[in-house]
């Protein structure tokens, strides 16, 4: 990419998020019709509806925070590397947004062997990230991106404490 292009405006998304809510909903589709087995312990069913509430909840900010308060369209068009606010807690999170809110879905209904799917989500996101964004992005900013890198987690929301080699 030259310096002047830009990244695609959605990129990989489309089809990431389709494909995990596509996963979501088949699964619990398969889960209430028994075709995948049905497994619950009730002494933790409220604790994971509460959970999976919460996850959603998250998922739902973190959608907000990257698309409207960093406006993340507007750093793609102007071809700016976004990294303030919610991106300086992870690199990807609108992809993570998704992942909480399937997740979410998914513990609300209760069914334990659902539970391999956030695995899956995470792994789909990966190989694609490493294939097709972060190819870009490296193109396209860097050393710049490179060490974002090194700060900021991929798919997981985490601040990380800055390192101080001078004996502190």
């Amino acid at each position: 990419m030259k310096k002047k292009e830009h990244l695609p405006m959605y990129g990989v998304g489309p089809l990431y998020v389709a494909v995990i809510i596509g996963l979501t909903v088949l699964g619990i589709v398969f889960s209430k019709a028994n075709i995948i087995p049905d497994i619950r312990f009730s002494a933790v069913s409220v604790i994971l509806r509460i959970l999976g509430i919460f996850l959603i909840v998250c998922g739902v900010y973190l959608w907000y925070a990257a698309v409207v308060k960093e406006k993340i369209d507007d750093g793609i068009v102007e071809n700016k590397l976004v990294t303030t606010g919610v991106y300086g807690w992870v690199r990807n999170p609108i992809y993570s947004a998704f992942i909480f809110f399937c997740t979410g879905a998914l513990l609300i209904c209760g069914n334990i062997c659902l539970l391999v799917l956030p695995f899956v989500y995470w792994g789909f996101l990966t190989v694609l990230m490493k294939h097709t964004e972060e190819k870009w992005l490296t193109e396209l900013y860097g050393d710049e991106y490179t060490e974002y890198c090194k700060r900021v987690n991929r798919c997981i929301p985490w601040k990380r404490k800055e390192c101080n080699f001078n004996g502190r």
